[in-house]
C-alpha cells in the first residue's frame, strides 16, 4: 500500500483520506487508451463508496464528490476540454494517446455535491479570453500584470500583494511589481470574461472532504504517472 502524503492533524480522518487516496489509485489502473472516460468514473465510485470513516464516534459512508471531477491538461492550460468523472453515468467519449489527465478524486461525508461559496481567492485567465477594450486604467494594469507574470495558469491574491508580484524569477524582489488597490480591476476582469474566479466549493456545513490526485500521460505503449514520486 502507497504511504499516505496528504495533511491532516487527526488520525481519526485517515479512512476519508485513504478512500480517496485508493480511489485515485483505481482511476490510474483503469485509465489508458481507447478506455472510456464513463467507466473510469464509474470504478473510481466504487472503490470511494466501499469505505466508510467513524469520525467523533459516528459513522459516515464516504461518497464520491458527483460534480467534482478529474480533467484533461494541455501546455499552459489545466482544464484542456475532456472531464474523467467520479462517478458512474458520465461521458462515453474515450481516452487518447498522447493525452494528459489530472485523475482527481474527491470523497465527502457530507451529501456528494459542492456549491460555491465564502470568498474567493483563487483566479485564472481564461485560455480563450475574448478581446474586450478595457476602459479602466488599472484593469489594463492588472490584465498586463497577469499576462507577463501568470500567462493562462492559475494565480491567487496573495501572490499579487508580495513584493514581487507573484514571481521573484520576473520581477525580482525589490517590490515595484506588488499590486496595490486592484480588487476593482481583477472584478473587471472577470465580469468581461477574461479571467475566471474560482470560489471554495462547499458541502453541507459540518462535513469532511479528501482530496487526492496524480498526473497521467498516455504514451504509445504505456502510461506513465508523472507526478509519482518516493513520498506521492
Amino acid at each position: 500500500m502507497i504511504p499516505l502524503s496528504q495533511v491532516y492533524f487527526d488520525p481519526q480522518f485517515e479512512p476519508l483520506v485513504r478512500a480517496a487516496q485508493e480511489a485515485t489509485e483505481t482511476g490510474l489502473k483503469e485509465a489508458g487508451i481507447d478506455v472510456r472516460l464513463c467507466d473510469v468514473g464509474e470504478a473510481i465510485q466504487e472503490t470511494m463508496e466501499s469505505h466508510e470513516v467513524e469520525i467523533d464516534g459516528k459513522t459516515y459512508p464516504i461518497k464520491s464528490v458527483r460534480n467534482l471531477n478529474g480533467h484533461s491538461m494541455d501546455a499552459y492550460r489545466i482544464h484542456a476540454g475532456k472531464s474523467v468523472p467520479i462517478v458512474k453515468g458520465g461521458d462515453a467519449t474515450k481516452m487518447e494517446e498522447g493525452e494528459i489527465y489530472a485523475i482527481e478524486t474527491f470523497g465527502t461525508t457530507g451529501r456528494g455535491h459542492v456549491l460555491e461559496d465564502l470568498e474567493c481567492s483563487h483566479y485564472m485567465k481564461n485560455f480563450h479570453a475574448p478581446h474586450v477594450p478595457l476602459r479602466m486604467p488599472r484593469a489594463k494594469k492588472l490584465l498586463a500584470h497577469i499576462n507577463k507574470t501568470f500567462g493562462t495558469l492559475a494565480f491567487c491574491r496573495r501572490w499579487l500583494e508580495r513584493d514581487d508580484g507573484g514571481s521573484k524569477a520576473i520581477h525580482g524582489s525589490h517590490g515595484t511589481a506588488k499590486q496595490e488597490k486592484y480588487l476593482g480591476a481583477l472584478k473587471n476582469l472577470v465580469d468581461v470574461g477574461i479571467v475566471q474566479a474560482y470560489p471554495p466549493l462547499c458541502d453541507v456545513q459540518g462535513s469532511y472532504v479528501a482530496q487526492y490526485e496524480h498526473t497521467l500521460l498516455l504514451r504509445p505503449t504505456c502510461k506513465e504517472i508523472v507526478s509519482r514520486g518516493d513520498d506521492f
